[in-house]
Parts: C-alpha cells; sequence; structure tokens
C-alpha cells in the first residue's frame, strides 16, 4: 500500500496529458498566421502606405493675395487733382497651378506599390517563425520519445531490483549488482525531470509564437513525416520561384522603377493660371489680369536633382539583382550540405532500426532469461540493458539531428 500515492500520482497525470489537446504543425502555422503580431504590424504598414497613395492625386493648394498695386508712396497723389485720376488701386488676386494627369499617375503607381513590398515579407516573417516552431515541436516529439523510452526502462529496471532483492534473501544471488541498478534508477528519474522541464520550455516557446497563454496546455502529435526532398529544388530557378526574399527583393526592383518613371514625369511641365482684379480710387476705372502660366522643370539647372536620382535608381537596382544572386548561390550551398547530411542520418537510423537495435533487444532478452534460469547474472544482465539504454537514446539524439536538419532545409527552401 505504500506504493498507492505513487501509482494514483501516475494515474492522475495520463490523465492529465490525454485531456490536453493535440496541436499538429499544420494548427501551429495557422494559429501563427492569423494571431502573430508581427503579421499584423506589416498588414497595418501596408494599408497605411496604400492610404498614403490616395494623396497623390491632390492638386497644389490654390494661393490668394490682396494689397495695394501700383500705389505711390505719397498718400497726396492718391485722390484726383485738376481733372486727373488718383494714382493706386487696391488689388485681389487668386493663382492656381493644374497638375499633370501623367505625373500623378506615375506618382501613384510607385506609391502604391510601396505596399507591395510589405505584403511580400510577411512570407518572410511567416517562413522564418515557423522555422523556429518547427524546431521546437520536433524537440518536443523526440523528448516524449525519451520520456516513452525512460518509462519502459524504469519498469526494466524495477524488475531487475526486485528479481535480485527475492534472490538475495533467498540466497540465491549476489547484491553487487543490485546498488548498481538503483543507481541507474535514480538517474532515469533524473533524467525523466530534465526532459519534462525541457518539455515545459518547448510548450512556452510554442505559445510564444502562436501568441497565447505561455501556460496554455497543449500537446504533440509524436508522428513525423519525411519530407520527400529532391535536388531539384536547389536550382536556380527553382529557388527564384520558391524563395520569398528573392520575390521581395523583385518587389524593390518593381518599386525601384516606377519611383524612376515618377521621376522622370516629374519633369514634364506643369500649366497654371492667374487672376488679378484691381479695385481703383479717385475716378481710376476697375481692372483686372488674367494670365496663363507654364512651370518648367526639364531646364538643365532645374533637372539634376531628378536626373542623379534616376541614375541612383538604376545601380541600386543593379545591387539588388547582385544581392539575389547571392543568396541562390547560399541557399543552394546550405540545401545541398543540409540534404547530404539527412540522408546519411536516415541511413545511421536504419541501421539502428534494423540492426544494432534489434540485436541488442535479442541481447537483452536472452540475458533476462539466462537470469531468471539462475545461469547468468544480474550484473550482466545489466551492462545488456545498459547497452540497450544508451543504443535507444542515441538513436534518438540521430532522430532529432535529423529532424532539426528537415526543418533547416524546410526553411532555405520555405516548404510549409
Amino acid at each position: 500500500m505504500k506504493n498507492l500515492p505513487i501509482i494514483i500520482g501516475c494515474l492522475l497525470t495520463v490523465q492529465l496529458v490525454q485531456s490536453q489537446p493535440v496541436l499538429s504543425l499544420q494548427d501551429v502555422r495557422t494559429a501563427i498566421e492569423v494571431n502573430h503580431p508581427a503579421l499584423k504590424m506589416l498588414d497595418a504598414e501596408a494599408r497605411s502606405m496604400d492610404e498614403a497613395a490616395k494623396g497623390s492625386y491632390s492638386w497644389m493648394a490654390p494661393e490668394l493675395g490682396a494689397g495695394f498695386y501700383q500705389t505711390p508712396y505719397n498718400p497726396n497723389k492718391w485722390k484726383a487733382m485738376d481733372g486727373q485720376p488718383g494714382m493706386g488701386m487696391f488689388m485681389v488676386s487668386a493663382q492656381q497651378m493644374f497638375p499633370s494627369k501623367k505625373k500623378q499617375d506615375a506618382a501613384f503607381a510607385f506609391m502604391n506599390a510601396q505596399s507591395s513590398i510589405e505584403k511580400q515579407k510577411k512570407d518572410v516573417v511567416v517562413n522564418e517563425l515557423l522555422y523556429t516552431a518547427r524546431k521546437n515541436y520536433y524537440d518536443w516529439v523526440v523528448l516524449a520519445k525519451k520520456l516513452k523510452v525512460l518509462d519502459e526502462n524504469v519498469k526494466l529496471l524495477q524488475f531487475m531490483m526486485q528479481s535480485a532483492e527475492i534472490r538475495y534473501k533467498n540466497g540465491l544471488g549476489k547484491i553487487s549488482g543490485y546498488y548498481k541498478a538503483k543507481a541507474a534508477l535514480s538517474n532515469l528519474e533524473n533524467m525523466q525531470l530534465m526532459l519534462s522541464n525541457e518539455i515545459v520550455m518547448k510548450r512556452i516557446a510554442i505559445n510564444t509564437i502562436m501568441n497565447r497563454n505561455t501556460d496554455e496546455a497543449f500537446v504533440v502529435d509524436t508522428n513525423y513525416t519525411w519530407i520527400d526532398f529532391n535536388k531539384k529544388m536547389f536550382d536556380s530557378a527553382a529557388l527564384m520561384q520558391q524563395l520569398s526574399v528573392l520575390k521581395v527583393i523583385d518587389r524593390n526592383i518593381a518599386v525601384n522603377n516606377l519611383e524612376s518613371q515618377a521621376e522622370k514625369s516629374s519633369l514634364a511641365p506643369e500649366f497654371g493660371v492667374r487672376y488679378d482684379n484691381m479695385f481703383g480710387w479717385a475716378q481710376q476705372p476697375v481692372q483686372f489680369s488674367l494670365m496663363g502660366m507654364v512651370k518648367l522643370p526639364m531646364a538643365k539647372w532645374s533637372s539634376k536633382m531628378n536626373k542623379a536620382k534616376m541614375e541612383s535608381l538604376l545601380w541600386k537596382n543593379e545591387a539588388l539583382k547582385n544581392q539575389q544572386q547571392m543568396i541562390i548561390n547560399e541557399a543552394a550551398g546550405m540545401a545541398s550540405s543540409s540534404y547530404t547530411e539527412l540522408e546519411l542520418k536516415k541511413k545511421q537510423m536504419a541501421l539502428y532500426e534494423k540492426q544494432i537495435i534489434p540485436a541488442l533487444q535479442r541481447n537483452y532478452q536472452v540475458m533476462q532469461l539466462g537470469y531468471e534460469q539462475n545461469t547468468e547474472e544480474l550484473f550482466e544482465l545489466f551492462d545488456a540493458w545498459e547497452a540497450l539504454n544508451m543504443t535507444q537514446m542515441e538513436y534518438l539524439d540521430q532522430l532529432q539531428k535529423a529532424l532539426q536538419m528537415q526543418a533547416e532545409l524546410m526553411k532555405i527552401l520555405e516548404i510549409k
């Protein structure tokens, strides 16, 4: 009955785990795309730019003026004298420049296209967030499998210890291997605590990425699938179509071209009209002035800044194209390296699964049978168990590295 509290605690733990929802990687991805503030921030910035683009079709503000016109400083001359009208007038003027429709269209196209960069950046951010989530998710999967292996090995050690106690009491065996098994059991319990704590840390990390309460409980789906990578995914054409960071650069190049067009269109002439109305006094008649105006920004001395900006944008696009090629070369190299290492890990795991672990399991079973038949000693059975346990954990370490490499490849190739 002394083990009853432990049994009840285990049952409660199992029930708690079973009651927690299971989140798949697809569920995590959906939560990130819907809830993450970084994506909402990019949406807001894109909306801000779209709203700013609407101002491209505004006109220049009208200009109004009022004051004296051709009025002498000597007020005595303002009066009519000897049949001559007085000098001076009071003038009211208005002026309005008319915008070039071509210039407005070019400015709108440039400003409106800027938001497309922010929208394209969302894919880059999502890819980074998914990579972080996927790494933590895969680590959790392996941690759960390690805990399962540890649980099984705890039962095996408990069986050894119980058998050794019975044999020792009945004078059928030595006690020397008992304390070795007891120390190993404590080590396993310590590892269980460490792994459980790591799982809590992974849960916190994934909840944070999903923008949820860090204490919100869930469990992962321990089933995993291997992505069918192939070297055709690593060529330049495929990467150019797949990588969102390259698409962001494409959008930057397109926006720079539109900005260059806007600069060019700003060199077109602009027309306006000016109207003046003069109120005379002292027998002066009411007069007016109506003039058309034209602004000539294409003049050599006034177009230098626009032409310099256009030349600057050409070289900026040249730099962006070289940046694209650099990213393609780097991604292709990293993908090929990770793919080669991943294939090696898969082959190593296949040896563990098909040969190494089954052989050690059979060795342990033989030793256990011999121990039960009093033909083997406890320390020999313990050594067989220790070799099996270490190999199982080594296999899971290899699995964790392989899954991390898969996550890395999925990030490089942006497989979602």
